[in-house]
């Protein structure tokens, strides 16, 4: 019962969520997308009330343009909409984050995310590696590519190629490795086998001309449940 009157605390209706922000001196507030499915940042900008209004009633994320000084819905003229799911305010009320579906890259220059300079050291090598929640999506766009072009050598491609009765078969050999790594072997077999499984599931999905997103939002329904 405590829980359920603390989650009512947290939810703001819509009609009263200008009335909550603390706008600047000159009516702005920031603003910062988020990928709903894969957690990425992908930019930040300034809204007054009458693009939070537009943002409320069509769903599309709309923005102040202070270089301009009017408004801009985001992807009017090059089509990338961000389909806002889901606003929340922050503790001290002055910063908006908003979970999005991206229709194609929120940065003006291509990239899916205008955060994609990453900084490193003088004398240090830039780090490469994927932040933990750019792993499945970049991996999806791998196995979509393999889908696409079947390269040769590619063991993606040919899984594809196998069919999807092969696929099926694989996840369910992972599976079960999975199970006998849990109950026999160490906890690092354990995490490569699941990885394993875990690919494996990728390219059922996309066998069937579906992706991971999909099972996220089976997962989202039941936690609403």
């Amino acid at each position: 019962m405590t829980a359920d009157k603390n989650k009512k605390k947290t939810n703001l209706p819509a009609k009263k969520l200008a009335a909550e922000i603390k706008f600047d001196e000159e009516g702005l507030v920031p603003a910062i997308l988020q990928d709903e499915a894969t957690g990425k940042v992908l930019m930040m900008a300034y809204m007054n009330k009458e693009a939070l209004n537009r943002t409320l009633a069509e769903g599309r994320a709309c923005f102040y343009s202070r270089s301009r000084e009017e408004l801009w819905l985001k992807g009017e003229t090059s089509g990338n909409y961000q389909l806002v799911k889901d606003i929340r305010l922050d503790c001290d009320g002055d910063t908006l984050l908003l979970q999005v579906e991206p229709v194609g890259p929120a940065c003006h220059t291509g990239e899916e995310s205008c955060f994609y300079r990453r900084v490193s050291n003088p004398g240090e090598e830039k780090d490469l590696s994927l932040a933990l929640n750019e792993i499945l999506p970049e991996l999806e766009k791998i196995i979509a590519e393999r889908k696409e072009n079947l390269p040769a050598g590619s063991y993606t491609a040919e899984l594809f190629q196998a069919g999807v009765e092969e696929v099926a078969r694989k996840v369910g050999e992972e599976s079960l490795e999975v199970v006998l790594a849990a109950l026999k072997e160490s906890p690092d077999r354990l995490e490569a086998e699941a990885a394993d499984l875990l690919y494996h599931l990728l390219v059922l999905l996309r066998a069937k001309e579906q992706d991971f997103k999909s099972v996220q939002k089976k997962l989202r329904e039941r936690f609403a449940n």
